[in-house]
């Protein structure tokens, strides 16, 4: 070794400082240089799970943001679509209680005017009574005592024709000139003898009864009277 220049003790010094460095550098530079490395790889690997999982989050909630957005825009659609029914709804009511009290109203005007035309007839009545009383007086030549001036009265306006009897059915209407009374109302259903009686009144009649029961109508008018004599005299 000595004859090739090379010092054994020396080569065997450096040989044993070489393994002590790389044994120091192993114990005190690879692994933490190591240790290093994997912490920093960890960390990346951590960044990037990081950043894929708020990806996703984000992804996530942008979806979640759409369906809100959409119930809201479906909520507002049919909040919309509900006022306007509703609105609808109102204002038909509306229309159709503004119909019903016209016609009510029309219908208490045209009561009330019924009801004060036969006021004012019933108040007539006894004008009317006199006025014919005298009339017949002046044509018999006599004076009639009070109980048979309401005995012809009674008969001019509410004396039930003959034949009465023969009509048949559950209802009957009744029509005179001028309101009758009380009595005379009693009298009539007594007669007639039908379940169910109305009364109207027709100052166009002039004076007698028209009693109707379904299609049966039995008419003893002073009105029809006067129409059956002026056809007999001019055939």
């Amino acid at each position: 070794m000595e004859g090739l220049g090379i010092n054994l003790g020396y080569l065997i010094v450096q040989i044993g400082a070489i393994i002590v460095l790389i044994v120091l550098m192993r114990g005190f530079a690879y692994k933490p240089i190591t240790r290093m490395l994997e912490e920093r790889q960890a960390r990346i690997a951590k960044g990037l799970e990081d950043a894929r999982q708020a990806a996703i989050a984000r992804e996530n909630a942008d979806v979640e943001a759409k369906k809100v957005i959409d119930e809201a825009r479906a909520e507002a659609a049919q909040i919309r679509s509900d006022a306007v029914i509703q609105a609808e709804e109102t204002a038909s009511g509306i229309v159709s209680k503004a119909n019903a009290d016209a016609k009510s109203i029309l219908a208490n005007a045209s009561e009330e005017a019924l009801e004060e035309r036969n006021r004012i007839l019933a108040d007539l009545r006894s004008q009317v009574a006199s006025i014919s009383i005298a009339a017949a007086n002046k044509l018999v030549g006599e004076s009639l005592n009070e109980k048979r001036q309401h005995e012809i009265i009674a008969d001019f306006f509410a004396k039930v024709p003959a034949g009465v009897a023969e009509l048949k059915g559950e209802t009957a209407e009744v029509t005179s000139a001028l309101p009758l009374t009380e009595a005379e109302k009693n009298t009539v259903k007594k007669t007639v003898n039908i379940k169910e009686v109305t009364f109207k009144v027709d100052p166009a009649i002039l004076g007698g009864l028209v009693i109707r029961v379904g299609d049966q109508v039995l008419d003893d008018s002073v009105a029809s009277q006067m129409t059956e004599l002026r056809e007999s005299l001019l055939r």
